[in-house]
């Protein structure tokens, strides 16, 4: 049975919506649709690098445990990642389409769709079932993604993303901006960077995030998952303290996959533990 259409007139419609200057004429929502906790917003690049992918996954984690809900756009690389964050932490996510919610867009993030649904989160679009995602229709999407929320994060993002059109919305609408810090010399960063340098809160957990919004930090996490983290940073932290410090022997050395390796790695780099000195080497800050 199709999904009736809410309307401004209607006391489900998001009172924070009807606050923007355009307002979806209806909405139409798969799943329940929560806004009576803060929203915060997770975008990025399709193409996302495993720095951004990280980072994406750390920040909605953390606010997902914290009891803030995580809206993104249900595309290809920082928007999935976000979600599935979000859905694995236990936490609460929206997905703002650019179709009807009968076509999921990536078709690949079918499985992630009902994931979010189960989860308690919502699917929420402006288009009746049968509509197709078109070019026109990301952007006015991201107006929807921006209106819902208190703030608005972008993880990585190039020079020219779409991403960047959601940061815009948010400023239009007096909502706090956030970027998170990139490689200076990665094409991806290159967003990321200029809206930190034209004033976007850089932030790089939960907790900077809380802070720009004026929120109470999350309980910390248990014991057993910060111990375990601890153990694969202080490994790589022993191995440079030892001089080794060439991507390929610090993998060798730890008996680590290369995508094991990637993953700690760009946590570490996130939160300054260490940074990168050449085009394969690392150092401990």
């Amino acid at each position: 049975m199709p999904n009736p259409a809410i309307t401004p007139h209607d006391e489900r419609y998001p009172a924070v919506l009807g606050e923007i200057a355009q307002p979806p004429k209806q909405l139409y929502i798969n799943g329940e649709l929560e806004t009576n906790r803060p929203l915060v917003a997770v975008v990025g690049s399709r193409k996302a690098t495993s720095y951004g992918q990280e980072a994406a996954t750390r920040i909605a984690g953390e606010l997902a445990r914290s009891g803030i809900g995580v809206v993104s756009g249900l595309a290809f690389g920082i928007d999935a990642a976000a979600h599935r964050a979000a859905v694995d932490a236990g936490g609460y996510t929206v997905a703002v389409m650019a179709s009807g919610l009968d076509i999921i867009h990536p078709v690949r993030n079918r499985q992630l769709a009902r994931d979010i649904t189960a989860s308690g989160g919502a699917l929420v679009t402006e288009y009746q079932n049968g509509t197709p995602p078109t070019r026109q229709r990301f952007p006015a999407r991201n107006r929807i993604i921006a209106g819902l929320c208190t703030g608005t994060i972008i993880v990585e993002a190039g020079a020219r993303s779409g991403a960047l059109i959601t940061a815009e919305f948010a400023l239009e609408e007096n909502r706090d901006v956030m970027a998170v810090p990139g490689n200076i010399t990665q094409p991806l960063s290159e967003g990321t960077n200029n809206l930190i340098k034209a004033g976007a809160a850089p932030v790089t957990n939960a907790d900077d995030v809380l802070d720009v919004l004026g929120l109470e930090p999350p309980a910390e996490e248990s014991a057993p998952k910060a111990q375990a983290a601890t153990a694969e940073e202080a490994r790589i932290m022993e191995l440079l303290s030892q001089g080794i410090t060439e991507t390929d022997a610090l993998i060798y050395h730890a008996g680590w996959s290369a995508a094991e390796f990637n993953r700690i790695i760009a946590t570490m780099e996130i939160s300054g533990a260490v940074r990168r000195t050449g085009t394969d080497s690392w150092t401990a800050q």
